[in-house]
């Protein structure tokens, strides 16, 4: 997945075979699109599964900065993150509805097995909810630690931070949305080669939708409406020369 601020756009899958973990499957697929879009991205990020000195080197050995979760505790690097974190006065900030609490940190050496400095940042936020049954407001506090090749020269602490939490975007716009939206999930023929077919032609049909929605209709009139006002207001267009044929 490519973040392209506003939106996503979807570049590529690849299955993970029997008996291999999912960096294996994942390697494959970055040097694919390393290939085909070598110039599309600079920073790779991933989650705590791909905080490893291996795929941190076949980022870096083909230019690109990289950053993952941090979250292994018996990780010497995290170990002496904290240790540092607990002596150093933190920066406070307030972003949107959230209260930030961070450290940032740079060369450390810890990771021995990647034989180079890297930077740490570690951000403890606090936002307030409202529970929907009882109205009560309650503030609600997590901890998030990153691993980085990127300098503070070259992203500043927010931008890390920002860069952290858009991930997420994977799984809430890559995952929740084609399953939800997009029936994702549903196999039509139960054949390996007909199944990665048709997931490659929803993930075509999903960019166009995006890109027509947030670089062709005003900002003023998509905002009065969700994304499923649009879908259907598309489909009725594709019907509306076929009055023989109604959608189902």
């Amino acid at each position: 997945m490519l973040l392209c601020g506003r939106f996503v756009f979807l570049l590529d899958i690849e299955r993970q075979h029997p008996g291999e973990d999912e960096v294996a499957a994942a390697t494959r697929l970055f040097l694919r699109v390393l290939q085909r879009y070598p110039r599309a991205f600079d920073v790779v990020i991933g989650d705590g599964l791909y905080a490893r000195a291996p795929f941190f080197r076949l980022a870096l050995e083909a230019g690109k900065e990289v950053m993952a979760v941090l979250k292994d505790e018996r990780r010497d690097l995290l170990q002496d993150a904290c240790s540092l974190f607990a002596s150093l006065e933190p920066q406070h900030g307030q972003w949107g509805s959230t209260q930030r609490t961070w450290w940032d940190v740079e060369h450390f050496t810890s990771w021995s097995d990647l034989n180079r400095e890297v930077r740490v940042v570690k951000s403890v936020e606090t936002t307030t909810i409202q529970r929907h049954r009882s109205k009560k407001k309650e503030p609600v506090i997590s901890e998030w630690i990153w691993v980085t090749t990127l300098s503070q020269q070259q992203a500043s602490s927010e931008t890390i931070i920002r860069l952290g939490h858009a991930r997420w975007r994977i799984e809430n716009n890559g995952f929740n949305e084609l399953t939800n939206e997009w029936a994702f999930d549903h196999l039509y023929k139960h054949d390996p080669v007909a199944i990665e077919a048709f997931w490659l032609l929803e993930l075509m049909a999903y960019n166009l939708f995006h890109a027509f929605i947030h670089l062709n209709i005003k900002p003023q009139i998509r905002c009065q409406h969700m994304l499923r006002y649009w879908a259907h207001r598309i489909t009725a267009d594709l019907y509306h020369d076929l009055p023989d044929f109604a959608p189902t």
